[in-house]
C-alpha cells in the first residue's frame, strides 16, 4: 500500500499542469471570451451569513436579503487599520442614507448604488458577465455593470496620467499568468456592498491564470498604506460562459439611479 501511495504521488507530481490555446500568431495563452464569476462577494468580500434586506423585510420580504457567503479575502479578514475598520462600519450603516458631499448636494453613499464605475478588483466579481478582447499589445476588458471597461497596456511602463474610475492598467507575462499592475485608481469606489473601502493611494497587482479551457483563476494583491496595515489578497475563479445565448447585453443603469440620487430635489406641485 505504501508503495503504491508513492507511485500514485509521483505520478501527480509529474502530471503536467493545463497549457492554455495559444493566441493565433503568438506563443501567449488565448484568454478571449465571456467570463463571469459565480460567488458572493459583491455583497461582502468577507465571510458572512445571509442577512435581511434593507431597509428591512417588511418592506421587501425576502426580496434584496443578501445571500451568504465564504468571502473571497485570503485569511478571511481585510487588516483594518482601526480607524478604517469603523470607517468601514460607518459604511456599511449609512450605505443608503444621504450624506453630504459638498456644500449643495445631499447623495446616497453606496458608490454602486449611484451607478459610479465599480473600479478594480471589484469590476470581476459582480454579478455580471466581462468580455476579453485580446490582441498582441493590448487587452480590452468590457464589463457589464455602467458600461465599464479598460485597456491593459502590454507595451509600455508609463505611468498613469490622472486617477479614475478604472484606473490605468499595465500587464506582462510570467508564463501563461497575465500579471496586470492597476495604478491611478481613486477614491470613489468600494470593494462590495458592505462599505469595504480603500483611499486614492490604491495599487492593485491582479493575475489571470488559465487552470482548464473554461476556467481563470483570479488573484488580486490589494496594498494601500492609508487604509490597510498590510497588504492582502482575495483569489477565486471566473468561468467562461458556454451557454448558447450567453453574450454582453446593456445595463446602462444611470437611468435606474436617478431617482435614488435626486428623486429628493423635485419640487411638489399642488394640482
Amino acid at each position: 500500500m505504501a508503495i503504491l501511495f508513492a507511485a500514485s504521488i509521483s505520478i501527480a507530481m509529474q502530471t503536467p499542469a493545463y497549457r492554455a490555446p495559444r493566441l493565433k500568431g503568438t506563443m501567449r495563452p488565448d484568454l478571449n471570451g465571456l467570463w463571469q464569476a459565480l460567488n458572493e462577494a459583491n455583497w461582502d468580500v468577507e465571510p458572512h451569513e445571509a442577512h435581511e434586506a434593507q431597509p428591512g423585510p417588511a418592506q421587501f420580504g425576502a426580496l434584496f436579503a443578501v445571500p451568504g457567503g465564504p468571502g473571497i479575502v485570503e485569511g478571511n479578514e481585510i487588516p483594518y487599520q482601526p480607524w478604517a475598520l469603523a470607517k468601514k462600519k460607518e459604511n456599511f450603516d449609512n450605505r443608503f442614507n444621504r450624506v453630504k458631499v459638498d456644500d449643495v448636494r445631499l447623495e446616497p453613499l453606496d458608490p454602486e448604488g449611484k451607478c459610479y464605475l465599480p473600479g478594480v478588483p471589484r469590476a470581476t466579481y459582480m454579478p455580471f458577465p466581462f468580455q476579453i478582447i485580446q490582441g498582441n499589445n493590448r487587452i480590452i476588458i468590457a464589463y457589464g455593470f455602467a458600461n465599464a471597461s479598460r485597456i491593459i497596456y502590454l507595451d509600455t511602463k508609463e505611468p498613469a496620467v490622472t486617477d479614475s474610475y478604472m484606473g490605468w492598467s499595465v500587464g506582462r507575462w510570467e508564463g501563461d499568468t497575465l500579471v496586470v499592475d492597476v495604478t491611478g485608481l481613486n477614491d470613489k469606489t468600494w470593494f462590495d456592498r458592505a462599505g469595504n473601502f480603500h483611499s486614492d493611494a490604491l495599487h492593485v497587482v491582479e493575475r489571470y491564470t488559465p487552470r482548464s479551457p473554461d476556467v481563470l483563476w483570479y488573484e488580486a494583491t490589494i496594498e494601500d498604506s492609508k487604509v490597510f496595515t498590510r497588504p492582502w489578497k482575495m483569489s477565486f475563479p471566473v468561468y467562461r460562459r458556454l451557454d448558447r445565448s450567453a453574450q454582453m447585453l446593456e445595463f446602462k443603469c444611470v437611468p435606474f439611479a436617478e431617482e435614488f440620487i435626486y428623486g429628493h430635489l423635485r419640487k411638489e406641485t399642488n394640482k
